[in-house]
């Protein structure tokens, strides 16, 4: 239990479904907090979509601009900031969440998050054959990342809102 704490920043980690957005808003609204989404700031700033951005100048550009984007916004406060799934897997991403904010990773089984997300159009990285599979394989590789966060919320079998009360009772907001 961390008590007491106050934090400049909240980011939300973890795969494409778990829930950080919406969780996100939900949470912010609670504590008084902003919600920020990095990927739709990076969206407004790049005047396209993401889908665009990787199939126009591929993932490594777009992680770039995802780096550069989550520097930005890191140097407000008291926001709560639902980052993309993939920006764990850069170690500055990691150097700029830790020293601005609380990590916070909302785990899911693949079989729960894909199942949430199986009808979206917007993920460039299951645009594939398998895309079960392949959301089976990228969770595979980040988890051990996803576990790098201060604190890990199983949002399998919460509601959002139970979500963001749990995190709240946890931080003591």
């Amino acid at each position: 239990m961390i008590e007491g704490l106050k934090y400049k920043n909240i980011f939300l980690v973890g795969f494409m479904g778990a829930g950080k957005t919406t969780v996100g808003r939900v949470l912010a609204n609670k504590i008084g907090y902003s919600c920020v989404d990095p990927d739709q700031v990076l969206e407004e700033n790049a005047g396209t979509s993401i889908s665009a951005i990787f199939s126009e100048f591929g993932e490594d550009y777009f992680r770039d601009l995802e780096s550069r984007t989550l520097e930005s916004i890191s140097a407000g406060e008291r926001q709560v900031i639902a980052t993309g799934g993939g920006v764990v897997i850069k170690d500055r991403n990691w150097d700029i969440m830790k020293k601005s904010g609380l990590t916070v990773y909302l785990k899911a089984p693949v079989e729960v998050l894909y199942e949430r997300i199986k009808d979206s159009t917007n993920r460039p990285l299951l645009e594939v054959e398998n895309p079960l599979e392949r959301a089976r394989e990228l969770l595979d590789s980040r988890e051990h990342l996803y576990q790098k966060a201060d604190l890990i919320i199983d949002s399998e079998k919460l509601s959002v809102r139970e979500v963001a009360d749990e995190l709240i009772r946890i931080l003591n907001y």
